[in-house]
């Protein structure tokens, strides 16, 4: 609401919207607040807010005209500072969270996102939000890969993705079985050790107690300088790739962590004030769909130039900019200083969203 008071009177927003806003005042804050905690916060709009999110992401990802999803999964910490319904005390992050699921695909695209408790495991409640992102990508032709970090370790996780026909490659914790296939690599290589770290791989056929079948394991084993003990790591995986490129595929899952932060730093989405659990799922809903309205840019608007720009570049370069008013009797003018963008560059950009009205969806 605080920021309502303030779109409420901005003169950009305002010419945004239409000239009639130029000259009367916007939905009041209460009426906001009403749609927000109130309207908002039925199922079926509830469903609609992620069914539009899908629409956009779809959109999106047709664009681009791309062959293969990657799909990573990662859960959160979203701190609470006071009693918000669903918040609790997580071990783990050692605050009282709420511990929200999200999908994001390799463009960086916000799949979905599903708003938990904050004392539920990082895993509770994968299928319900994987399984419509999965259909939709397969009734689009999409062959799909998916990874994610050992908390998602787990039988009927792999059962899942192996059904669906879906390629994975998911970290999983170590165990006294695990280091007896990886005995020969444990011992510490002849020589001075080089400052760059001694790497080696190794894949076996690997079955767990709660396995129903033997599925493939790459061990990856680090010696680096001045550490008495090498880093290890396990993947299970079925790609068929050599143990090093499977392992390289995997390490890419960090960059989903990047696009969470980015969203805390950008947009604040860990801000679910709200009393109630319904009001607080609306919110992250909205804050997701906000998140994609920044990556979309950042995607399709963005000249090489700046192409690399964080959201939080482009929310202070771009949007949350300074600018002269000056309004006639045809048009508005917003003169902008060039310290931030030069204008070359703004021109290039709005020239792009003008194209993408006219790509076919």
């Amino acid at each position: 609401m605080n920021d309502h008071e303030l779109l409420l009177r901005d003169p950009a927003m305002r010419a945004a919207v239409g000239r009639k806003a130029l000259e009367k005042n916007a939905a009041s804050s209460q009426t906001v607040a009403r749609f927000e905690t109130d309207i908002l916060t039925q199922e079926e709009n509830l469903d609609a807010l992620s069914d539009l999110n899908h629409s956009w992401v779809s959109r999106a990802v047709k664009s681009t005209k791309t062959k293969k999803i990657i799909l990573d999964m990662d859960s959160s910490e979203f701190p609470v500072h006071g009693n918000q319904e669903g918040s609790a005390y997580n071990g783990h992050f050692c605050s009282r969270c709420y511990h929200p699921l999200l999908v994001f695909n390799q463009f960086g695209d916000c799949d979905g996102a599903t708003l938990r408790p904050g004392n539920v495991h990082s895993a509770d409640g994968w299928r319900s939000l994987l399984e419509p992102i999965v259909d939709r990508y397969k009734e689009a032709g999409k062959k799909l890969y998916f990874r994610a970090d050992a908390t998602f370790a787990a039988p009927d996780v792999y059962e899942y993705l192996e059904e669906e026909g879906i390629l994975y490659a998911i970290r999983i914790k170590a165990n006294n079985k695990l280091y007896e296939k990886i005995d020969h690599l444990m011992m510490r290589p002849v020589g001075r050790p080089p400052k760059k770290p001694r790497t080696f791989f190794h894949d076996f056929s690997y079955r767990a107690a709660s396995w129903k079948k033997s599925r493939r394991v790459i061990a990856k084993v680090e010696w680096h300088q001045g550490e008495l003990f090498p880093r290890i790591g396990f993947i299970v995986t079925n790609l068929q790739r050599k143990p090093e490129n499977v392992v390289r595929f995997y390490n890419k899952r960090g960059v989903a962590e990047g696009w969470i932060k980015e969203g805390k730093y950008a947009l604040t989405w860990t801000r679910l004030s709200c009393t109630r659990f319904s009001s607080n799922q609306v919110r992250l809903a909205l804050f997701v769909l906000a998140y994609n309205l920044g990556n979309f840019l950042r995607r399709f608007a963005l000249p090489s130039k700046v192409s690399h720009w964080s959201l939080r570049s482009i929310q202070l370069k771009l949007i949350k900019i300074g600018a002269k008013v000056i309004s006639h009797s045809r048009r508005t003018i917003f003169q902008c200083a060039e310290v931030a963008v030069p204008g070359e560059l703004f021109a290039s950009l709005l020239g792009r969203i003008r194209s993408l009205a006219t790509v076919p969806t």
